[in-house]
């Protein structure tokens, strides 16, 4: 009597599972830097001076006029410069980051198991699947 053998084969392939993280790629320092300048201007500056013309016109005169002397006080002046520094704005600069997608290829090696029959002298083999005899 013949013995029956069944047997069950799994065969197995490889599926590829894609996923994606968030990798850190690099890191930007920003911050602000204060240059000095120097700077020269001219500004004109105005003063007073006091002018005194004397004329003679009679020497006798002026002898009976110095006994009731006057005085006389004439304020000079002078521009003083003043400086006053202000920030300014300049420009706004606006700093963000952007996403963009692009398409990366990626390839890799897929193992796959197949049957593989090998006889020895008169086995006779159907493929059910084809139902074809070898």
């Amino acid at each position: 009597m013949a013995e029956k053998y069944d047997v069950q084969l799994q065969l197995r392939e490889e599926e590829l599972d894609i996923f994606k993280k968030w990798v850190q790629t690099g890191e930007v320092t920003i911050h602000k830097e204060v240059v000095t300048e120097e700077k020269t201007i001219v500004v004109p500056v105005t003063r007073e001076e006091l002018v005194i013309e004397k004329k003679n016109l009679d020497a006798e005169k002026t002898d009976e006029m110095s006994k009731d002397a006057e005085t006389i006080r004439i304020p000079i002046s002078e521009e003083r410069i003043e400086i006053v520094k202000h920030p300014t704005v300049l420009e706004d600069v606006t700093i963000y980051k952007r996403q963009f997608q692009e398409n990366e290829h990626v390839e890799e090696t897929l193992k796959k198991e197949r049957v593989h029959v090998e006889t020895i002298g008169n086995a006779k083999i159907i493929d059910k699947e084809t139902e074809k005899q070898s």
